[in-house]
C-alpha cells in the first residue's frame, strides 16, 4: 500500500468508532473477505473490571441486510467460537454492480449483555478481468473455511497455484465450506477439519498438471477410491492436502447458456375486477340422505352382519357337557367324579366339625393363695389375636378345673 492508501484506512476506521458507516470497495467476480474484529468492538462496551483481562469477554456477532433478516444469497457468515474474530465472506456477481448493499452488524456481549451496533456499505464495482474464462475449483482436506480466508494462508494457496498454472491474471473467485456442499462434522480426533472448497480463475489454459486427473489411469484410481498420481502435487503437499478426484476444471467459454422462458414480473398490484359480491343468503337445501347412509348405515351394518357371525359361532355351534362326556373316556370320567365327590365331602367337613377351647385360653387357679387367675386369652380378644386353632361355639365339653377349698373351711 501506498501512503495515501494508509491515510484513507485510518480516515475510515476513525469515522467508523463514530458509529459512522464504514464503506468497503470489492469487485464483482472476485472474492470479497471482511473481518469482524473482536477488538474493534470492545470500546462500544464497559471496561472488565479485572485489569488485563478485557479480552475475555465472549462477543457474537449478527449480520443481516438492513430492512430484512438474513444476508444476501452471495455472502455468507463464519464465527467459530465468541472468542474468534467473525469473518464475512462471498463473491458478488456482476447484476450486483452499482447497488450499494448495506448490512447491519450487530455485536453481543454476553457478559454485559449490551449490544453495539454498525453498518458496513458494500459498494461493488465491476472488472474488466471479470469473468476470467478458466475456473479450477480444489478440495482441500486439512483446512477449515476460517483458516482458508487468512489473507496469509489465501496468499500461500494463490501462489501454489501460480507456480503451477503460470498465468498472467489469477484471482480467487469464491471459498466454500464442504459443509455446505452435504459435508460432515468430523469426529474430535487427530485435528480433523471438515474441508474447503477454493474456485480461482485464470486467463489463460489448464496446465499439463490440472489435466493429469483427467488422464483414464486417475479415473481408474479415483473410481477405486485410490489417490491419483500428480506430479505437481509435492507442491501442494507441504501445506495443503488437495483431494484431487474432486478437482473441477471449468472453460466458461465453452459452456452453453441455458435459458429458461420467465414470464415478466407484474407490479404486485391486482387488478380491478370490480366491487366484491359475496354469496347470497339464501342457500340451497341439501339433501344429507346420501352422507347419512354412507357415515352411519353402511358401518352399523357392517357391524351387524359381524356380531350375528360370532353369536352363531360361539351360541349355535357349542358342543355341550353330552357331547364332551360321550367323547370322553369312562375312567377318566370316574377319576373325576371322584376327586369332585371327595373335595365335596371335605368342605362339609370343615363346616361341621367342633373343637374345644385350647388350654392356654381356659381359667387357672393359683397354686398357692387357690384364685383363680384369669385365662391368659380373654375371651373379649381382637380378631388379630384369635388363637390358629377355631374355638367351639358348644362349650359342653369343655374341662371344668374344681376351684382349692381353703384351709379354713
Amino acid at each position: 500500500f501506498d501512503s495515501t492508501s494508509v491515510y484513507i484506512f485510518d480516515l475510515v476506521t476513525i469515522l467508523s468508532k463514530s458509529h459512522a458507516d464504514r464503506n468497503v470497495y470489492p469487485s464483482a467476480g472476485v472474492l470479497f473477505v471482511h473481518v469482524l474484529e473482536r477488538e474493534y468492538f470492545k470500546g462500544e462496551f464497559p471496561p472488565y473490571p479485572k485489569a488485563g483481562d478485557s479480552t475475555n469477554d465472549p462477543i457474537t456477532f449478527n449480520t443481516n441486510l438492513k430492512g430484512y433478516p438474513d444476508r444476501p444469497g452471495w455472502l455468507r457468515y463464519i464465527q467459530r467460537t465468541p472468542h474468534s474474530d467473525g469473518v464475512l465472506y462471498g463473491s458478488p456477481a456482476s447484476e450486483h454492480v452499482g447497488k450499494p448493499t448495506i448490512i447491519e452488524i450487530t455485536a453481543y456481549n454476553k457478559r454485559t449483555f449490551e449490544t453495539a451496533r454498525h453498518n458496513l456499505v458494500i459498494n461493488i464495482m465491476s472488472t474488466e478481468e471479470f469473468p476470467l474464462p478458466y475456473q479450477a475449483e480444489f478440495f482441500i482436506k486439512n483446512m477449515n473455511v476460517e483458516e482458508m480466508l487468512a489473507s496469509e494462508v489465501l496468499g500461500d494457496f494463490l501462489g501454489a497455484v501460480k507456480n503451477v498454472w503460470q498465468p498472467e491474471r489469477l484471482n480467487a473467485i469464491n471459498i466454500t465450506s464442504a459443509l455446505d456442499r452435504g459435508g460432515r462434522v468430523p469426529l474430535p480426533i487427530n485435528d480433523l477439519k471438515e474441508g474447503v472448497y477454493v474456485m480461482v480463475g485464470a486467463d489463460v489454459q489448464f496446465s499439463s498438471c490440472l489435466r493429469e486427473v483427467e488422464t483414464p489411469q486417475n479415473q481408474l484410481r479415483c473410481s477405486q477410491e485410490m489417490e491419483p498420481v500428480i506430479s505437481c502435487d509435492k507442491k501442494f503437499r507441504a501445506q495443503f492436502h488437495i483431494d484431487w478426484c474432486k478437482i473441477s476444471l471449468v472453460d466458461i467459454t465453452k459452456v452453453v447458456p441455458v435459458h429458461s422462458n420467465r414470464p415478466d414480473p407484474g407490479t404486485g398490484v391486482l387488478p380491478d375486477i370490480g366491487e366484491y359480491n359475496p354469496p347470497s343468503e339464501s342457500l340451497k337445501n341439501r339433501d344429507y340422505f346420501a352422507d347419512f347412509l354412507i357415515t352411519l348405515a353402511v358401518p352399523s351394518a357392517v357391524a351387524m352382519v359381524l356380531f350375528i357371525i360370532l353369536a352363531y359361532s360361539m351360541c349355535c355351534r357349542r358342543e355341550g357337557v353330552q357331547k364332551r362326556n360321550m367323547q370322553t373316556p369312562d375312567i377318566q370320567l370316574v377319576h373325576h367324579s371322584s376327586i369332585q365327590k371327595s373335595t365335596k365331602e371335605l368342605r362339609n367337613m370343615s363346616k361341621n366339625r367342633e373343637i374345644s377351647w385350647p388350654l392356654s385360653t381356659l381359667p387357672v387357679f393359683h397354686p398357692v393363695s387357690g384364685e383363680v387367675v384369669p385365662p391368659i386369652h380373654p375371651d373379649n380378644y381382637e380378631t388379630t389375636s384369635m388363637p390358629l386353632m377355631q374355638t367351639q361355639t358348644n362349650l359342653q365339653n369343655q374341662i371344668q378345673i374344681p376351684q382349692q377349698q381353703s384351709s379354713g373351711k
